[in-house]
């Protein structure tokens, strides 16, 4: 059986900004080559890594832009249009259309209390307006809705859906989904944003990983899912274990939001690596403070991904 089109590792990229807090469109295509480098098999942008809900419609559409620009066709680029409501995500799908991007991504309503009759009206709506692939992006924590098995799949198999981003956290969902899928002739891709279990998310069956840390180690990610597909699961799992390592450093902030300890990580990691300027999160994200970033430095250092 031949690999579907989106598949492997494609991180959820950062989205960058310079000291004064302006866009930094440059930092931005550094980042992509940084990931392309690393052999990444496609580039997600504006989802919660890359600061969709702090970027104005302006900002995003420069972010689309950019990105397409810089990646010219060499990976697919997905883009998330996540909004609080069927008619606000259409108007952010057709600028997605407009500026490059070859699938969507988009949660279920926020803001607003839906029901799950209610959720699976939204995703027909969205799939409705547009002819790109739509990827469904389970991610509770920000909408308080956990998507379900049965919707997706059955969305999947009217060919409403392309696949899940599964940021659930939920392995005994995610696990569930995989077989349920798979017991349907596998109508939708799927893909865990759960990157300290990735191994264990490819050998139950998943597509591939969207990982936040892939934009700090693409490379390592992208040798988990080649010895996952090899069947090499001791090296798989040893990679994991390297990357977990890693991941530490979203742990290394205290008394700050989860944009602050998470995100700002990745930027921070990426500032030591050089590969952006500036950690600069946005407003009104506080930035991490000096005792911080020393730690986070120390995770990279140990990494080995510095180059000497």
């Amino acid at each position: 059986m031949s690999e579907p089109r989106f598949h492997g590792v494609i991180p959820p990229v950062v989205t960058p900004r310079t000291a004064d807090g302006a866009l930094d469109l440059p930092g931005l295509g550094s980042v992509i080559e940084h990931l392309l480098a690393g052999g990444v098999h496609g580039l997600f942008v504006l989802g919660s890594s890359g600061e969709v809900a702090f970027l104005t419609d302006a900002e995003r559409v420069s972010v689309i832009e950019e990105s397409a620009r810089v990646t010219a066709g060499r990976v697919p680029l997905i883009v998330g249009v996540n909004e609080m409501t069927p008619a606000r995500v259409i108007e952010q799908v057709r600028l997605a259309e407009q500026a490059g991007a070859d699938a969507i991504v988009a949660t279920a309503p926020f803001y607003t209390l839906p029901s799950t009759a209610e959720i699976e009206t939204h995703f027909r709506l969205i799939a409705g307006a547009t002819a790109l692939p739509l990827f469904a992006y389970d991610v509770p924590v920000r909408v308080h809705n956990k998507l379900t098995v049965d919707m997706l799949v059955r969305l999947g198999a009217e060919g409403i859906l392309a696949g899940v981003k599964d940021s659930s956290g939920d392995d005994v969902a995610f696990r569930r989904l995989v077989n349920a899928n798979r017991a349907a002739g596998e109508p939708l891709v799927l893909f865990t944003g759960h990157e300290v279990v990735a191994d264990g998310a490819l050998l139950w069956g998943a597509h591939g990983v969207v990982p936040g840390l892939g934009n700090i180690d693409p490379r390592r990610y992208v040798e988990m899912y080649e010895a996952a597909v090899d069947g090499d699961w001791a090296r798989a799992r040893s990679l994991q274990d390297e990357l977990c390592a890693l991941f530490e450093i979203v742990f290394q902030a205290q008394g700050v939001s989860g944009e602050a300890a998470g995100i700002g990580a990745f930027k921070v990691a990426l500032a030591r690596l050089g590969v952006i300027s500036s950690a600069r999160m946005s407003q009104p994200v506080a930035e991490l403070d000096e005792s911080t970033v020393e730690r986070i430095h120390a995770i990279v250092d140990r990494s080995g991904l510095l180059v000497t």
